[in-house]
C-alpha cells in the first residue's frame, strides 16, 4: 500500500488533550516538537500532511504554519467528507491516505483510510479499531511515531534517516 497523504487530528494527537491557563486566563496548549519531525519526514519524502480538527483553533493553524503543513481544516465537525474532498482535489483515494485520531468523532475517517492510528491514550473504542496504536501518548510525539510506523519499512525512509545521520540534513540520494 502506497500512502500519498497523511492526515491528523490535533487535540489529543499533537496535544495532550488538556488546556493550560495563564494567570490572565489565556488558554494555551502544548505541542511536541517531535511531531514536527513527523511532518518533516513526510515533506522530505514528498508526502503532503494535513490537519483536520473539530475545534475552531487558531493554535492548530499556527502549528500547521510552524511545521509547514500545507492543508489545515479547522472547525470541521464531520471529518470524513473533508478528507474525501481533499483526496478528490489531489487525485488520490482514501485508501492511499493515512489518518491518526484519538476519539469517537475520528472513527468514520479512521475506518475509511488505508492506514489508521491513534495515540496510546486514545479512547478505548478507537484503540480497538485502528491499524496502529502508538506507544506514545498524544502531545508527546504520537504523530511522529505514527509516521515512522508507516514509513519505517521503505527504502526512502531508510535513506532519509541515513542522510540525516550522515549530513545532519536531508540530502536526496
Amino acid at each position: 500500500m502506497e500512502i500519498k497523504l497523511v492526515l491528523s487530528d490535533v487535540d489529543g494527537v499533537w496535544t495532550d488533550g488538556g488546556f493550560y491557563f495563564t494567570e490572565e486566563g489565556e488558554m494555551m496548549k502544548k505541542i511536541s516538537v517531535y511531531d514536527g519531525w513527523g511532518v518533516r519526514y513526510c515533506r522530505n519524502l514528498g508526502i503532503p500532511v494535513g490537519i483536520i480538527t473539530a475545534e475552531e483553533s487558531a493554535m492548530a493553524v499556527r502549528a500547521a504554519e510552524k511545521f509547514k503543513t500545507p492543508y489545515i481544516y479547522s472547525g470541521v465537525k464531520e471529518k470524513l467528507p473533508a478528507a474525501q474532498k481533499l483526496c478528490e482535489e489531489l487525485g488520490i483515494t482514501l485508501q492511499e491516505t493515512a489518518y491518526i485520531g484519538d476519539d469517537l468523532n475520528d472513527l468514520p475517517l479512521l475506518l475509511a483510510v488505508g492506514y489508521s492510528g491513534c495515540p496510546a491514550n486514545a479512547n478505548k473504542w478507537v484503540r480497538e479499531r485502528v491499524d496502529y496504536v502508538c506507544t506514545t501518548k498524544g502531545g508527546d510525539g504520537a504523530f511522529r511515531e505514527f509516521v515512522e510506523s508507516l514509513l519505517q519499512h521503505t527504502t526512502e525512509f531508510a535513506d532519509l534517516v541515513t542522510s540525516y545521520a550522515t549530513y545532519g540534513v536531508y540530502k536526496p540520494q
